[in-house]
């Protein structure tokens, strides 16, 4: 993609402002004074709320979507549906004073009884601006760990899903009710973040998820325990690095009742460490991407004990990719302003790379998975994606089987996918 779309989620340093992944590249604001590795692009709705500066009152709506199709060859079963449709409001009060929210509808709609979508708020806070260069966040935020959880559209990651690794070790979208800060420096291409959420809940782990289940997600958030996060990156002219942690306690009781089950209470009792790091590269239709991350849970034996989940003590995850824009050198002017990208992609995943001693190990949860596909632009703001993806996972733990063959098909250790989807944003 090109370097707009590629660096969108940190662009919003370049003007002093918030990026809560709604694009619209048809309104930009005016940059300050930057280094060249600094001069990027703004292309989001949020930007296009003022100038710094600016002291009247303005309402943004922009939004964007996913419709996806996955024909799962092992199970010879193929379904479409609208993965997602999302709205974003925004409201600048004062020229040092803005709203940001991101409504969503997962998979259509929602109904009572059975399984269904969800109606969720991705993030909902207001922005304080300190100077052009840093500002505070306060309501419900994303942490900045990792590419995809700030950097979400379709339209700004190749491949129909979003990396796994981004979704099973690193939730996608992960958020929670916190205060941030966020600043960038003055004389190097160099930003950095840090913020305080609400903790995690430990009652709320389930087995082969990794912590998803235990994000309160705004949604009466626990706050005896604390998480705090903190990332930098760095730019050197086509290049981006970023280093970002978590550390956060998972007991949301109370001492009392904490240590009736024998957990480790206060902000950071019975913590969970969250360590990442990515580099990303973009110039003239060629991109790379890789990252790599791991998570630690000491007290899982605890938290089994208390709850029996069979969580992991540790778990891990790394992915490469490689892409290329074929249109780059297009002589048409007709194809000059459309994308087609192609890309490969290897992710590498374990969510029990470590498990207490009253832990089961499933094999399944150890997975690598091979991507490629292509990415067409007609228009900057739409695309049409299909890619293919080969899974391959350990074998099926006997002792974790519920309903064991011929009442279920025999697990299969390998699998492959073939998924298509229309996306934009506005």
């Amino acid at each position: 993609m090109k370097k707009a779309l590629l660096f969108s989620v940190i662009s919003f340093l370049a003007v002093g402002q918030i990026n809560a992944q709604s694009t619209d590249s048809k309104k930009t604001a005016t940059p300050i004074t930057l280094t060249p590795a600094q001069q990027l692009i703004a292309s989001t709705g949020e930007d296009s709320l003022n100038s710094y500066g600016a002291g009247h009152a303005r309402t943004v709506i922009s939004g964007y979507g996913e419709v996806h199709y996955q024909k799962d060859f092992n199970a010879q079963k193929a379904e479409a549906g609208l993965k997602r449709a999302v709205l974003f409001v925004g409201h600048q009060f004062t020229g040092k004073i803005a709203f940001f929210s991101e409504l969503e509808v997962e998979d259509a709609k929602v109904e009572g009884g059975g399984a269904s979508g969800e109606v969720s708020m991705e993030q909902a806070y207001l922005k304080f601006s300190l100077n052009p260069r840093q500002y505070i966040t306060a309501g419900l935020i994303l942490p900045r760990i990792g590419i995809v959880n700030e950097n979400h559209l379709p339209i700004n990651f190749n491949g129909v899903e979003r990396p796994l690794v981004e979704q099973l070790v690193i939730p996608s979208t992960w958020r929670e009710i916190g205060v941030g800060f966020y600043g960038q420096s003055s004389a190097l291409p160099f930003t950095y973040s840090a913020a305080i959420l609400n903790g995690l809940n430990n009652a709320n782990f389930e087995h082969g998820t990794g912590f998803k289940g235990a994000m309160a997600e705004g949604q009466n958030a626990g706050a005896n325990s604390l998480g705090f996060t903190a990332a930098v990156q760095y730019f050197a002219g086509n290049w981006k690095f970023q280093l970002s942690g978590y550390v956060g306690g998972t007991t949301t009781l109370g001492s009392r009742a904490a240590d009736s089950l024998q957990l480790e209470s206060g902000f950071f009792g019975a913590p969970m460490y969250l360590g990442e790091a990515d580099v990303q590269y973009s110039n003239n239709g060629l991109t790379f991407k890789a990252l790599g991350t791991t998570v630690s849970l000491p007290a899982a034996a605890s938290i089994n004990r208390a709850y029996d989940h069979n969580v992991a003590s540790s778990m891990y995850g790394a992915y490469g990719e490689l892409g290329y824009n074929l249109l780059q050198k297009a002589k048409s002017t007709k194809w000059q302003t459309k994308q087609l990208n192609i890309f490969a992609r290897y992710e590498t995943l374990d969510l029990n790379a470590a498990i207490p001693s009253n832990g089961i190990i499933d094999g399944t949860l150890k997975q690598s998975h091979i991507v490629a596909g292509l990415g067409f632009f007609p228009i900057p703001h739409v695309i049409v994606k299909a890619d293919v993806r080969l899974m391959s996972t350990g074998n099926q733990n006997t002792a974790l089987i519920l309903n064991p063959n011929p009442n279920a098909l025999a697990y299969k250790t390998n699998n492959t996918f073939l998924n298509i989807c229309l996306g934009y944003s506005f």
